[in-house]
């Protein structure tokens, strides 16, 4: 069984499980994605910050 490290985007927290222990707040993971040469979603990432950085 495999395992990730969360972050609870309300307080900051992290843990293990499915909720956020301290506030039941929402959680992301930690870890970025893996890489991969043959990414198909790169283009829509890469505009998508672009059109943020320019508001």
């Amino acid at each position: 069984m495999k395992m990730k490290m969360h972050k609870c985007r309300l307080c900051g927290g992290y843990t293990l499980r499915k909720k956020c222990p301290y506030c039941e707040g929402d959680l992301r993971v930690v870890y970025p994605p893996k890489y991969s040469p043959n990414d198909k979603y790169g283009k829509y990432r890469r505009l998508l910050k672009k059109q943020m950085l320019t508001k």
